[in-house]
């Protein structure tokens, strides 16, 4: 008698391993999330109950799960600002920019880390945020030719903006989003060109450096 030998050990191992990279990817999201993104890989490998070995074989660097958690995130960012430089009415368009990256923001602790990160890893990534950048600068452009934005807005503005969203999203608990929202409404008030009162020069600051800082 002739026995068939299959290989069921080989499909279960894809079955496992799939399993582990998505209980990974989901428990590094909660992560991330709940902590920022200092969160230590070994932590992780607890978290999903996986070895470290079994996380470095899934990804070999930090970096490269963090793109992986953050890849819709990104793209979602990317493609608030198109929209913003899509509507016909300037302001609204850059309104609506602040307001869905300062939410992205207090959703998850680590978006703003992801969004001003410039992991070699990732160059695809490094290009499109910086294009939205290209883009938002556009926009800020248009805006300020609409005679809706103050015409002294500076692009570190965007960065004193964000750097305080990230205290209230750190800070203000259950209420975040929620102070956010107010914070946020303020200081779209304040960007406004009507009624704009002398300012400061603005801070010497840009979005690498908060990166940097944080």
């Amino acid at each position: 008698m002739i026995v068939v030998k299959t290989e069921p050990s080989r499909i279960g191992l894809r079955v496992d391993a799939q399993h582990n990279r998505d209980r990974i990817l989901e428990v590094a999201a909660d992560a991330f999330a709940e902590l920022g993104l200092d969160v230590p890989m070994i932590e992780i490998a607890r978290r999903a109950e996986v070895g470290v070995a079994t996380l470095y074989r899934r990804f070999p660097t930090k970096s490269a799960l963090v793109h992986e958690v953050f890849a819709d995130q990104l793209t979602t960012c990317a493609a608030a600002v198109d929209d913003g430089l899509a509507d016909p009415d300037p302001w609204r368009g850059f309104c609506s920019v602040i307001e869905k990256i300062c939410a992205m923001q207090v959703a998850d602790r680590g978006f703003t880390a992801v969004f001003l990160s410039t992991f070699p890893e990732r160059e695809a990534n490094v290009a499109e945020r910086a294009r939205a950048e290209r883009q938002f600068a556009e926009l800020v452009r248009r805006a300020k030719e609409a005679g809706k934005l103050r015409r002294d807005f500076a692009h570190s503005d965007l960065t004193l903006l964000i750097m305080a969203n990230n205290g209230v999203a750190g800070s203000a608990g259950e209420a975040a989003a929620a102070a956010s929202r107010r914070l946020v409404g303020y200081l779209l008030q304040s960007f406004r060109a009507e009624q704009a009162q002398p300012l400061p020069a603005p801070a010497p600051i840009n979005l690498q450096d908060l990166f940097c800082r944080s």
